[in-house]
């Protein structure tokens, strides 16, 4: 009797140790955790990856991305879609029959911000600057007439009595821009930092500025109309030799009614906030 008790516990612990089924789920268990071990982590979302190039390209107030930050950031953006946003590439949620711009807020700190342009179809954003700041736009959706000027130095070219309020600006870009081009970039005095937006068909226009504007640390934005451009006498003398460039006086004025933009909440993915 006792020795078939032992018998069948041996039995029983040899069925334990060798039975194939148990084998293979132990050896599927390795393979799980090894995979899990060597498994590579999540990739980055666009946003996120735009938010931590922007802390890297953007020092502050008086200082422009260096050239290594500026091509790092021109390729971020370059490769961004609508869908990264999750914004939808019909914008039925612009009226059809309206002009008004309308944007949203996507992040913003003391030393940039990111946002995104509506415009209807004939939407204009009239001629405006950027004091100080630099701005990476990119077109997402739509096709976009740009026209843009940089100020004449004005140690260079003195204004007559008649136009001490006028500035005589140098017109940089006179173009359309879709979502096939490259992202654009504006510097504090370069490259066309007073511009102007017309909409040619509904589009949407990511802007990524830095510093941000701030009216209390003079960043307030400024409007202008323009004003055709005849050389008088008295300018031949002090104008530069630049061949072929146009130019046109500026005028400040007041903020125009059409300058008028509406805000929609931002509802897309959200930045997770570093420590800079």
């Amino acid at each position: 009797m006792t020795t078939e008790v032992k018998q069948s516990d041996q039995k029983r612990r040899i069925t334990k140790v060798d039975d194939p089924s148990k084998r293979t789920r132990r050896k599927r268990c390795c393979r799980e955790t090894s995979m899990k071990m060597i498994r590579s982590p999540p990739v980055m979302f666009p946003l996120q990856k735009l938010y931590l190039t922007c802390l890297d390209a953007f020092k502050g107030v008086g200082t422009v991305p260096s050239p290594s930050d500026d091509q790092k950031l021109r390729h971020v953006i370059d490769g961004l879609m609508p869908e990264d946003f999750e914004l939808p590439r019909n914008l039925q949620f612009l009226d059809p029959d309206s002009t008004v711009v309308v944007y949203t807020s996507v992040y913003q700190c003391q030393n940039f911000s990111i946002y995104i342009l509506f415009l209807p179809e004939n939407a204009v954003i009239p001629l405006h600057n950027h004091p100080g700041m630099t701005v990476f736009s990119k077109v997402l959706l739509g096709k976009v007439h740009v026209k843009a000027y940089d100020l004449v130095n004005p140690h260079i070219v003195d204004n007559p009595p008649s136009l001490s309020q006028l500035k005589l600006a140098c017109l940089k870009v006179d173009n359309v821009f879709t979502s096939r081009c490259n992202t654009s970039v504006l510097y504090p005095t370069s490259r066309g930092n007073i511009h102007a937006f017309t909409a040619i068909t509904p589009c949407m226009i990511l802007d990524v500025v830095g510093p941000s504007y701030s009216k209390k640390d003079g960043r307030d934005c400024s409007y202008y109309k323009e004003i055709p451009y005849i050389v008088s006498q008295y300018e031949q003398m002090t104008m530069p030799k630049e061949d072929g460039k146009c130019y046109r006086w500026l005028e400040e004025i007041k903020k125009p009614k059409e300058s008028e933009i509406d805000r929609l909440e931002y509802l897309g993915p959200q930045i997770v906030e570093v420590s800079p």
